[in-house]
C-alpha cells in the first residue's frame, strides 16, 4: 500500500495531492534529463532549463484544484506572484538545477504547504534516484518512487547520535564553514546537492546543515517541513524558527542553520553569528 492510499483526512489529502504532483513533475524532468540539456541564465544569474518550466506547469495543474495560492519559483521569475494570504503552496519544480546540468542526480522536486508563516507539509522527491521524503502532521516518511508507484512509507527521525556530521553543499561554500566545524567539533562532512541536505538530517544521516549563502523560500520550505516533522529544527541566526511569506525581501531567506534538534540548531546559530561578526 502506498503513502497516498493511507490519507483519510483533508489535510493528509493535500499531502497525497502534492505527492502526485511531484511524481508527475519527476517524470517530465527525467524525459529532459535523458537528452542533451540546454540551460539559459535568469536575471539573477542562476541557470534554468526547459525542465524547470515544464515541471512547474504540471505541478500547478495538479494543485490548482485546491484553490490554494501557489508561489512557484519560475512563476515569480516571470513576474507572476499571487496574493498569498495565510495559506499557500511553495513550489520549486527543479531544485538543484546546477546538479541537473552536471548530471549527478542530486536534484529534487520540492512542494510545501505554508500556514501562518510555517511550512506544515513538504514533499521532496529526487527524480533520478526515486528517493522521496514526506513530512506533515503525522511525522516524516521515506519511500521510493519507481516509475510512478510509491513503495510503502518508512518512518524517519532526526538523530543526535555521534559522530557529528555536517552537510556541506557541493555548489556553494563559505570561508566560515571551517571555523564552525571546529567550534562544534564536527567529525565528518557529507556533501550533497539541493534540498536533499534537509532530508539527510531528517533520516538521521547527518546532524547539521548551516547555510551561509542566499536561498529563497522555495529552496527551503519543503525540506524544512520534512526535517521539522522528523524532530529537527531550522532557525535563523537569531535562534528563531525560520518563517515564510517574506514579500518585502523578494522571498529571500536570511542565513540559517538546520539541525537534528532545536538546542543544536540554536547553538550553531549563535556560533554562526559570532563567526560572521
Amino acid at each position: 500500500m502506498s503513502l497516498a492510499d493511507r490519507l483519510p483526512t483533508p489535510e493528509e489529502g493535500l499531502t497525497a495531492l502534492a505527492l502526485e504532483a511531484a511524481i508527475a513533475a519527476a517524470a517530465v524532468i527525467m524525459e529532459v534529463y535523458a537528452r542533451p540539456i540546454t540551460a539559459v541564465r535568469k536575471s539573477d544569474g542562476s541557470p534554468v532549463t526547459e525542465a524547470d518550466a515544464a515541471a512547474e506547469a504540471i505541478i500547478i495543474e495538479h494543485l490548482k484544484v485546491t484553490g490554494i495560492p501557489i508561489l512557484g519559483e519560475e512563476s515569480v521569475a516571470a513576474g507572476i506572484i499571487p496574493v498569498l494570504g495565510n495559506r499557500y503552496f511553495v513550489v520549486d519544480p527543479l531544485d538543484g538545477t546546477k546538479e541537473f546540468i552536471k548530471r549527478n542526480g542530486e536534484f529534487t522536486v520540492n512542494i510545501a504547504l505554508v500556514e501562518d508563516g510555517v511550512p506544515v507539509m513538504g514533499v521532496v522527491l529526487a527524480p533520478a534516484s526515486g528517493e522521496t521524503f514526506v513530512g506533515d502532521a503525522r511525522g516524516a516518511y521515506f519511500c521510493m518512487n519507481r516509475n510512478g508507484i510509491m513503495s510503502s512509507p518508512e518512518k524517519m527521525a532526526a538523530s543526535s547520535a555521534a559522530p557529528m556530521r555536517i552537510v556541506a553543499s557541493r555548489s556553494h561554500g563559505h570561508a566560515a564553514l571551517a571555523s564552525l566545524c571546529e567550534a562544534l567539533a564536527v567529525d565528518e562532512d557529507v556533501s550533497v546537492g539541493s534540498s536533499l541536505k534537509f532530508c539527510l538530517l531528517a533520516r538521521g544521516d547527518a546532524q547539521l546543515y548551516p547555510r551561509f549563502t542566499p536561498t529563497c523560500e522555495w529552496d527551503t520550505a519543503a525540506g524544512q517541513a520534512v526535517l521539522e516533522a522528523a524532530g529537527g529544527a531550522v532557525v535563523t541566526l537569531d535562534g528563531e524558527r525560520m518563517r515564510y511569506g517574506k514579500h518585502h525581501s523578494s522571498f529571500l531567506n536570511p542565513y540559517f542553520v538546520a539541525a537534528a534538534n532545536m538546542p543544536l540548531a540554536q547553538r550553531a546559530a549563535a556560533e554562526m553569528s559570532r563567526i560572521l561578526g
